[in-house]
């Protein structure tokens, strides 16, 4: 199976529409470079502009009374920001924060909601990755509850990697406890289990992976289920 998205430059959701339905939608954005840790919308506040990652990535995390949070949500070139607006919600359900920094194409909401109306395609194209989504929110729910951490975190490495498109990136313990929702000495000791595979490596937050078959051996089923029903719905 590929990986997500088609290049390094380009956003999946995009690329998938006509050339003149495209072109069009492409003109009413910017292009703005996301910058690592910024928050671009808090859970409860009014989404001010849509996101299409295309080098970037967008962490969806859903926050706790404890003050923590677990990540529910990963957004690289293979989907956007904002899907809220095309359910006709202006809420966020999520606190988004920039995880991978880099370019995306941003559109005002307003504009968006407006683009949306007169695009037949472009429509077709964000409903069926509303769907896909939401599959993906409740095998995350899922997997959550049921997997090993070691099992979870190879899952979230590779989800990692296929958004970054690198083998290579940089990750804190404390932000991977928070993805996965233990505590540190959890991490360390997945973390540790996995470099003793072979699979990575990892030191002072620079995470590598040497055998991404491997890592895919390691990670639970849900891995390869979310990418089957991104593909089965997107591409069908």
């Amino acid at each position: 199976m590929p990986e997500l998205g088609f290049t390094d430059d380009t956003n999946n959701l995009l690329s998938g529409l006509p050339g003149a339905d495209r072109k069009r939608f492409i003109e009413s954005c910017e292009a703005v470079t996301l910058v690592l840790g910024n928050v671009l919308c808090e859970v409860g506040e009014p989404i001010q502009h849509v996101y299409f990652p295309t080098e970037s990535i967008i962490s969806l995390v859903m926050p706790l009374d404890s003050g923590t949070g677990l990540e529910v949500g990963l957004i690289g070139n293979e989907g956007m920001y904002g899907l809220p607006l095309v359910l006709g919600v202006n809420i966020a359900p999520f606190h988004s924060q920039v995880q991978g920094a880099g370019p995306a194409l941003r559109i005002e909401r307003s504009t968006f909601i407006k683009v949306l109306g007169k695009s037949l395609s472009l429509e077709r194209q964000l409903k069926r990755y509303v769907y896909v989504l939401m599959r993906q929110l409740g095998q995350t729910a899922a997997c959550n509850r049921f997997h090993l951490v070691e099992e979870r975190m190879a899952r979230w490495l590779l989800m990692t990697r296929d958004r970054a498109h690198s083998s290579e990136f940089h990750i804190t313990q404390e932000f991977l406890a928070q993805m996965l929702g233990v505590r540190r000495v959890g991490v360390t000791k997945a973390a540790r289990s996995l470099q003793r595979k072979s699979l990575i490596s990892y030191s002072r937050g620079n995470m590598k992976i040497h055998d991404s078959e491997g890592l895919e051996r390691a990670a639970c089923s849900c891995y390869h289920s979310d990418k089957q029903i991104y593909y089965r719905i997107l591409n069908g």
